[in-house]
């Protein structure tokens, strides 16, 4: 699934991140949202932004970043 359909308050494993501008997840993994990291959905807007935490830091992504990138749930291999 992608982290468009995640829950609020629940905590997921980020699979992959594809389908995005090389910039796009070049900044991405600058704030340490890399494959293996665990990341919390904080919350979700109507409009589709998503705000996440990963690695201890808050940041908001929106629809389109969002679909690229891939995630799982906790404890699932």
């Amino acid at each position: 699934m992608n982290l468009n359909d995640s829950c609020m308050d629940k905590t997921y494993r980020v699979v992959e991140v594809t389908g995005l501008e090389l910039p796009v997840e070049r900044r991405l993994e600058a704030l340490g949202l890399t494959e293996g990291t665990s990341i919390t959905v904080l919350n979700k807007k109507t409009k589709g932004a998503v705000i996440v935490k990963v690695r201890g830091t808050r940041f908001a992504v929106g629809y389109h970043i969002a679909a690229g990138i891939r995630i799982e749930e906790a404890g699932v291999q």
